[in-house]
């Protein structure tokens, strides 16, 4: 099988957030609210120095919303994108769109096709083949995110397994799609908005720490 086409889903076992269970299944496929408190970042791009006194930070305007069951983690990190272009759209008709199914989210390369069909075509699909991202695709990434950012164009991940974030706690899922909404120090380090996480939806990652939870699977940018 191509190794894009994996799918992006949470645990049958339980929506895993940081190595702990947060809902089985059966609870989260009836979960209430489908979406968490609005948590709207500023529609300005920041552009100058960041908190360190760094330059190059710029964050893209977007609405945070919640995946409202183990499953819909596609469609939530795509619906997040698409706010940043004044797009409100239900996670179910994106679920429709993206064929996203009890088994997930099929592959970067229909998140891509989504995003596009509602943005006239600004996203691009790039796949980490390896297991462990080269330099290389590091610092395509890093592009990829600069560029896209800059633009007001967040960037959907399709992640699997472990990564750190930069406060050393540990994110952990077997397949799942989130969003990246903003970068600093260059881009460096990049902000995630992770629709599995309404309790603590933003976190900071470093950006080769982001290319190895992708490594194997693409992102849409």
């Amino acid at each position: 099988m191509h190794p894009i086409f994996r799918n992006g889903m949470l645990s049958v076992a339980g929506l895993l957030v940081s190595g702990g269970v947060i809902a089985g299944p059966a609870v989260a496929a009836q979960a209430a609210p489908a979406v968490a408190k609005p948590v709207t970042a500023t529609k300005d791009a920041k552009n100058g120095k960041d908190a360190k006194g760094g330059k190059g930070e710029r964050r893209a305007g977007y609405e945070y919303q919640a995946q409202p069951n183990f499953f819909y983690c596609g469609p939530a990190s795509t619906r997040i994108a698409l706010s940043a272009e004044g797009k409100e759209v239900s996670q179910d008709e994106l679920a429709r769109k993206l064929g996203t199914t009890e088994n997930g989210t099929d592959s970067a390369l229909d998140i891509t096709r989504v995003l596009n069909e509602y943005t006239g075509g600004r996203y691009r699909t790039t796949e980490i083949r390896d297991d462990v991202a080269t330099r290389e695709q590091v610092e395509r990434l890093r592009a990829d995110v600069r560029s896209a950012v800059d633009q007001g164009r967040p960037v959907v991940a399709n992640i699997l397994g472990g990564a750190r974030d930069v406060d050393g706690v540990e994110h952990s899922y077997p397949g799942h799609y989130l969003t990246v909404v903003e970068y600093r120090d260059g881009g460096d380090t990049v902000l995630i908005a992770d629709p599995a996480r309404p309790d603590e939806p933003e976190y900071w990652m470093d950006v080769t720490e982001l290319a190895n939870w992708i490594a194997g699977r693409g992102y849409s940018s």
